[in-house]
């Protein structure tokens, strides 16, 4: 198949590439980063540099394509984040409906079910209603769970003030993916084929809060590391504080009151989803030491 990738040679869609060539799937990998062109041929791929708000690149670059894998990338200088995300997601819904595409991987959230409360997951939010709208289309919606790569914003704090933290508190529960688990259940369901609209939660792990600041502080020699909840004021200013924008601290603000009132694993816990994903707290654990001390 000739399979399009969005989102460069990002922690998705790297593994993704590598893994669908491996398969013997022809793949183009789109970027807005000329510069990523020899590593993206590297792989196998081809790369194809554009914007992905210019809809006459999207639609040359889709047409043709068996499947387009699509993924809304982060721009922390919008001034309405939502906004941004619903935009990128129309782009790609007019590219996809004028280049002909039949079959689309689309990359939201958990927590996507809920239209407002969430932070940026509701501008994903939209992007699904929008996908939804289109006809003729088979369309496969993965919603993975908290990246454990968010943990890595913790590395200063830990380091400074010898805490990790946020907006939510240490005896909640959060459900936990790794990019590279996402990229294989998505590998997996592209080589196996998908018809109809269809939803795939993607999860490596649940534990609570307590049990991720130890992990953490094991792996990097702080076994005492505790986890501290901040109220919405202190996260904000703690964000603002390390270089955040404010329309971007806002959003995460809001995410993690989603958060700590757990509505953003409903859905997930409805339908009594248990984490299959192979990479576990503690294997993150050893690769989050390697940054904290690289």
């Amino acid at each position: 198949m000739k399979i399009i990738i969005t989102g460069s040679l990002g922690n998705i869609s790297r593994p993704l590439a590598t893994q669908l060539i491996a398969d013997g799937q022809e793949v183009t990998v789109i970027s807005s980063n000329l510069e990523k062109s020899a590593e993206i041929a590297q792989l196998g791929a081809q790369a194809a540099i554009g914007s992905v708000s210019d809809e006459n690149f999207l639609v040359n670059t889709f047409t043709g394509a068996d499947l387009v894998y699509l993924m809304v990338p982060p721009d922390f200088s919008a001034s309405n984040f939502r906004g941004y995300i619903k935009s990128v997601g129309q782009h790609y819904a007019n590219a996809v409906k004028a280049a002909g595409v039949k079959k689309v991987v689309l990359l939201s959230s958990i927590g996507a079910h809920l239209d407002h409360g969430t932070g940026p997951i509701a501008g994903l939010h939209d992007v699904e209603q929008i996908f939804d709208t289109l006809e003729k289309l088979d369309l496969l919606v993965l919603r993975p769970a908290f990246f454990y790569n968010n943990f890595y914003a913790n590395i200063d704090l830990i380091k400074h003030a010898g805490i990790i933290g946020s907006n939510y508190g240490a005896d909640q529960s959060i459900v936990l993916v790794d990019p590279k688990d996402i990229a294989a259940a998505a590998a997996n369901k592209v080589n196996e084929g998908f018809a109809g609209k269809s939803i795939l939660y993607i999860a490596s792990d649940k534990r609570k809060l307590s049990e991720v600041a130890l992990a953490l502080g094991t792996a990097i020699g702080k076994a005492d590391l505790p986890w501290v909840a901040f109220d919405d004021t202190q996260a904000f200013d703690g964000m603002v504080g390390a270089g955040l924008p404010v329309e971007i601290a806002n959003n995460y603000v809001e995410m993690g009151t989603a958060i700590r009132s757990a509505v953003l694993w409903e859905d997930f816990e409805a339908k009594k989803i248990t984490p299959v994903g192979k990479i576990k707290l503690e294997d993150f654990a050893t690769q989050f030491a390697a940054v904290y001390n690289g």
